[in-house]
């Protein structure tokens, strides 16, 4: 691809990139513990890089059974919301296009993550070969607890609200 190629415009669906250069997702580490909120270092991270075509963020889990490493992010509470909203609203004041990744790492995780320290939620009974991020070192993942599926469909609702999708251009 040539240079000029590069700093030309490009449609991503219903979304212009003022150019081709995307940011690929990097763990952060910078969440603010207890409720995981992104933080004011995250709001000058993603604004800082606004002039890319398009920021991809780091993955934020989707409910607190979700995180596997230390002080990540999360998109599952209003305040977490709230701590997203800064960081998408930093973005497009600059010019930005923002997504966020999502994630739940489920076999890869620890139960000093978990809720009243559980056991991780996982599909698989089979062991992860990976390793997790908990205070300061990487260390083995813990065993997981068994995932069980509810005979009514309505028990799995979600509680958080969905995510308002940000104005694109």
């Amino acid at each position: 691809m040539s240079q000029t190629k590069l700093f030309e415009p490009f449609k991503l669906g219903p979304i212009t990139l003022p150019n081709r250069l995307v940011m690929a997702p990097l763990t952060r580490n910078r969440a603010v513990p207890p409720g995981m909120v992104p933080s004011p270092l995250a709001t000058d991270y993603y604004g800082q890089r606004a002039s890319a075509g398009l920021l991809i963020t780091e993955a934020s889990q989707v409910s607190q059974q979700g995180q596997g490493y230390q002080d990540t992010p999360g998109i599952y509470s209003k305040e977490q919301v709230a701590g997203w909203r800064k960081v998408t609203d930093r973005v497009h004041e600059k010019g930005g296009r923002i997504f966020i990744q999502i994630w739940h790492v489920g076999r890869i995780s620890h139960d000093s993550l978990q809720p009243n320290g559980s056991k991780p939620v996982a599909p698989s009974a089979i062991r992860a070969k990976g390793k997790t991020f908990v205070n300061g070192t990487f260390t083995d993942e813990c065993a997981r607890r068994r995932f069980r599926r509810h005979r009514n469909p309505r028990r799995q609702r979600l509680s958080a609200r969905p995510v308002r999708q940000g104005r694109h251009q």
